[in-house]
């Protein structure tokens, strides 16, 4: 019989570090594209830097930044009484900090390819800063939104380095699908492996094809391509 509790992990995992990114990175990704300044190459590579850092060099580093010897993980500690090291709480920021670039750089590039005169003409009509985010800026942007979110969650769901690192291999607590798939592998359990496998193949292509149909039908819709 099949443990969906790795499964049911992962998507939890997903979920909350899709949701986090996205209130995090709308702001974030507007500031950048907005940015004029020489130092935005700097942070547009700083932003980019887990998408090309080896996933143990990241999660050795993210495992010294959260361990409770740490600053940040003493404060955390003292104040919260949680522990960010084998933890699930551990997993989430530092799968936050992996899945960064994935959420902010197809929002940024929504962000820069929006045709400026209209929301200079939602100025000009009176409406403040935020009814012209929610009611114009976001809705020109949604093709961005939506694979941002995407994107954000199916990658989240597939991390392995980092977060075997950071959560270990606890059963029901840090054990995401991704990990257990390497621990039958380990115990030359082919089976399980086999299953859990084919079911994250699943997942991945039906992420893969809800973005590419989803951008198919807004550019249909709006008569592009």
């Amino acid at each position: 019989m099949i443990d969906f509790t790795p499964f049911i992990l992962s998507f939890k995992l997903a979920f909350f570090v899709t949701l986090i990114l996205l209130v995090v990175g709308i702001p974030f990704a507007w500031w950048l594209s907005r940015l004029k300044s020489g130092i935005k190459p700097l942070i547009e590579s700083i932003t980019a830097l887990p998408i090309v850092l080896p996933p143990s060099v990241l999660g050795f580093y993210l495992l010294v930044f959260l361990s409770p010897d740490s600053f940040f993980g003493k404060v955390i500690y003292d104040i919260f009484n949680i522990k960010l090291v084998f933890t699930f709480e551990g997993l989430v920021i530092a799968s936050c900090i992996y899945s960064f670039p994935f959420m902010i750089q197809p929002i940024q590039s929504g962000f820069e390819s929006l045709n400026k005169n209209i929301i200079e003409a939602s100025y000009v009509s009176g409406k403040g800063f935020l009814t012209t985010l929610f009611r114009v800026i976001l809705p020109n942007i949604k093709t961005s939104l939506l694979t941002a979110i995407i994107i954000t969650f199916a990658h989240t769901i597939g991390e392995f380095g980092v977060v075997l690192m950071v959560g270990g291999a606890i059963p029901g607590k840090t054990e995401v699908a991704s990990v257990a798939i390497y621990d039958f592998v380990e115990t030359l359990d082919y089976k399980n492996a086999h299953i859990y496998s084919a079911i994250m193949l699943l997942i991945s292509f039906t992420v893969l094809l809800a973005v590419y149909y989803i951008n198919y039908r807004i550019k249909k819709k709006h008569g592009i391509g």
